[in-house]
């Protein structure tokens, strides 16, 4: 079987772009942020509509030649509310080198499904076991720019945590809060001009991380599956 053909990316700073903030967006109700609301909300999601934004364009057309892949979305409880453990991505990776991500990778023949492929990558990347790890559900597949069907799996991390990780592929492991990655009044939508094309992408800035493409894709994925309110009780 032939290798994917190799995509060449312009080079370009994703920070310095212009952006626009949605302000008629809410953030998701604080209900739905417990490990229970969000367990709930993947195994009866609501009717809703995965965003489709540059990075993820190649939707509708023929995947064959993408590489399957997954991801962990790791979920950790601690004294002040839910927290998102993502990774920093050293410079001299092949795909996406220094990007802050999710634990994850490529699917192998050894794996026993996608759900196994990242809680596998998890493990050898960021040494957190998979003993502790409570696979609430999945979002929907992320095509990548990079030719990689992603499929997030959302897990809920039971501490404490030791986290032993690959230095070879991690330059550093860190938490952000939820709470933050699903106010919209975080999301920033850039757009930019390469190759006279005009190309959109969210980022959510936290601090000194600069958190954007797949991984801000994804979790602007989860934001709209959570962000649909509750129904009130005795109703579906």
């Amino acid at each position: 079987m032939n290798s994917p053909a190799k995509i060449v990316l312009p080079v370009f700073d994703p920070v310095q772009q212009p952006f626009q903030i949605d302000p008629d967006l809410p953030p998701v109700p604080a209900t739905l942020l417990t490990p229970e609301g969000i367990a709930r909300r993947l195994r009866q999601p609501p009717i809703w509509t995965p965003e489709v934004t540059d990075e993820n364009r190649f939707h509708g057309m023929d995947v064959a030649g993408f590489r399957p892949a997954a991801v962990l979305v790791p979920i950790v409880p601690r004294e002040d509310g839910l927290r998102v453990i993502l990774t920093q991505r050293t410079d001299h990776l092949h795909d996406h080198a220094g990007q802050i991500s999710f634990p994850g990778g490529r699917a192998e023949e050894r794996d026993r499904g996608i759900v196994d492929t990242a809680l596998r990558e998890t493990e050898e990347e960021t040494g957190i076991s998979r003993r502790q790890i409570e696979v609430l559900g999945t979002l929907p597949e992320y095509l990548t720019i990079s030719r990689y069907r992603v499929t997030p799996v959302v897990g809920l991390v039971r501490p404490p945590i030791q986290v032993a990780f690959d230095a070879f592929e991690v330059a550093e492991v860190f938490e952000v809060p939820l709470a933050f990655l699903m106010d919209p009044g975080n999301h920033r939508l850039h757009t930019a001009n390469l190759d006279e094309r005009l190309r959109r992408y969210y980022s959510m800035p936290y601090g000194r991380y600069f958190i954007w493409g797949a991984t801000a894709g994804m979790l602007r994925n989860l934001y709209h599956l959570l962000r649909v309110p509750e129904p009130p009780p005795g109703q579906s």
